[in-house]
């Protein structure tokens, strides 16, 4: 079982240090060191640091549409992709590589809150309730299959940040205790997204 993880900022790590307490992650890959701070240096995101951390391999590429980087994840073999804020779409190639597919941790119940910034959403939204998705990644934008979800209250000293830390710890602890059963095939979709409802236009998730 070898699995490729694709993740950028702080939200995915969580779901990385899990999946590598259980199985084994061949490489990672990432969105490409950003100018960060006063001086805008360049600083590498956070999924990036953890997995330099522990080893793994790492690509960050500009276009994931790139051939070297799609060579590269093709020659990691991946039985699986598992995916968390990211920050770029899987062209059909990638979403047809892994024999289980390519699963997405998104951080709202869907299909509400699909698309871009779902923690911003929920809170201008006043909801009271959000939460985490697994689904099945197909082409479109968060449209899949949805496998598991989890909720979350929303608490009045809730802002985004300490939301979206919350959702990561839910996220990696739904997305660790579906996977033996969604890989043994047990897994039936809850729902699909496509169509149910609109997409959220803010800043990319």
């Amino acid at each position: 079982m070898r699995i490729v993880f694709m993740g950028t900022p702080q939200f995915a790590v969580p779901a990385l240090r899990k999946l590598l307490e259980q199985w084994p992650v061949a490489g990672v890959v990432t969105q490409p060191d950003r100018p960060a701070g006063r001086g805008r240096r360049s600083a590498a995101g956070a999924v990036k640091l953890e997995a330099q951390r522990f080893g793994l391999p790492v690509i960050s590429p500009a276009r994931l549409r790139d051939a070297t980087a799609h060579a590269q994840i093709v020659d990691w073999a991946p039985d699986l992709i598992v995916v968390a804020a990211y920050g770029q779409l899987l062209n059909s190639a990638l979403l047809q590589l892994p024999k289980h597919g390519c699963l997405n941790i998104h951080a709202s119940l869907l299909p509400r809150h699909r698309g871009a910034a779902p923690v911003a959403a929920a809170i201008l939204a006043g909801d009271k309730t959000t939460g985490v998705s697994i689904m099945r990644m197909d082409a479109g934008l968060d449209t899949g299959a949805v496998l598991e979800q989890r909720s979350l209250h929303i608490r009045p000293e809730h802002d985004a940040g300490s939301l979206t830390a919350e959702l990561a710890t839910l996220g990696a602890e739904t997305l660790s205790a579906m996977l033996p059963a969604y890989l043994e095939g047990k897994l039936k979709p809850l729902r699909k997204t496509r169509n149910l409802q609109p997409m959220h236009p803010s800043s990319p998730k």
